[in-house]
């Protein structure tokens, strides 16, 4: 580990090789972090790592599927060999269980007709591969000054905004899958929050908001850079800033 690398601050982001996870990459090595682009695709991984360097940013590309805890456990082995600690992790990496979110492939998640095994595999990137990472990645969390741990949700994870009939997500086609595992992974955050809050781990929500990816088939009204940015600002508030909190663009967002 390099002098130069002792004083970067590490930031590990999983599915950066495009989209958000790929333009919080861009700001964050802007800033002059050191970035990591958690990527299952390797040469994906290379590729976007390999494009940051060549912008001026320090990126390195690990291998990670958080659908597979031993390749989480690989990247922490990777990491602690590599930089000794971990300053920001963002759980990026999610799916929608739908492919596309189109109308006609949103109802496939109707909780009356949804297929079981949808729902199961999109818990399991969306809530138990979170919890796969942070376990993995924490014990090098800890040995950070300033640890950060940013979740990235969505609007629809609300509970209050999907309850209201008359709310802007009301015509939306409900959701079995997605939505709730969006809503676990709400009160996933709120509980490390509250086991880290006495370690200075501050671990909060995020919703990029309507952001044109590949989920969407480029039909959102924001760009992956502007739906990164509140992942940024989380991932680099003081130690007086918030934990156990869930926040967009426009500031909290009710539960």
């Amino acid at each position: 580990m390099s002098e130069q690398t002792t004083h970067r601050t590490i930031a590990l982001i999983t599915g950066a090789n495009k989209g958000i996870g790929r333009a919080a990459a861009e700001q964050l090595a802007a800033l002059g972090m050191t970035v990591l682009v958690g990527s299952r695709d390797v040469r994906r991984g290379e590729e976007a790592a390999a494009d940051l360097r060549a912008a001026g940013g320090d990126a390195h590309a690990v291998t990670l599927d958080v659908t597979d805890p031993a390749t989480a456990h690989a990247a922490a082995r990777e990491v602690e060999e590599r930089f000794g600690r971990l300053d920001v992790l963002i759980n990026n990496a999610g799916i929608t269980g739908s492919g596309q979110v189109a109308p006609q492939d949103a109802l496939d998640q109707v909780p009356s007709s949804v297929d079981l095994d949808m729902v199961r595999s999109v818990f399991e990137t969306n809530v138990f591969g979170v919890i796969a990472v942070i376990n993995a990645m924490l014990p090098l969390l800890r040995n950070s000054r300033a640890p950060r741990i940013v979740n990235v949700s969505s609007h629809a994870a609300s509970l209050v905004i999907n309850s209201d009939p008359d709310g802007p997500l009301s015509a939306l086609p409900t959701s079995a899958a997605y939505t709730p595992s969006k809503t676990a992974l709400s009160a996933l955050t709120v509980q490390y929050a509250n086991e880290l809050r006495k370690e200075g781990v501050l671990v909060n929500a995020v919703a990029p908001g309507f952001v044109e990816t590949d989920s969407n088939n480029h039909s959102g009204n924001l760009t992956p850079a502007q739906g990164a940015a509140v992942l940024v600002r989380l991932a680099t508030i003081g130690t007086d800033g918030p934990t156990g909190g869930f926040f967009s663009a426009d500031g909290p967002v009710p539960w």
